[in-house]
């Protein structure tokens, strides 16, 4: 096992479970998680190829932001 794979590992997990429970329940917080679990795909990908790391970092980085955004709107619109 490479060590960008066990790092990789451990930050999509803890990513994951911070972003699920996060300590202070704002939009930036759930945000900036989330981009700890994309660094742990990320690192996860780049242990098999570089071209998949980064095109997998890239697809999710910018699904997930947009996600995100779109219910922030959301929430803004219905309160």
């Amino acid at each position: 096992m490479n060590p960008e794979f066990l790092l990789g590992a451990f930050l999509l997990l803890a990513g994951t479970i911070a972003a699920a429970f996060p300590r202070p329940k704002t939009y930036l917080n759930r945000l900036i998680n989330l981009e700890i679990s994309a660094w742990g795909l990320l690192l996860l990908m780049l242990s098999y190829n570089e071209a998949l790391a980064l095109l997998t970092f890239g697809g999710v980085s910018a699904l997930s932001v947009y996600i995100f955004v779109r219910v922030l709107q959301k929430k803004e619109a219905a309160g």
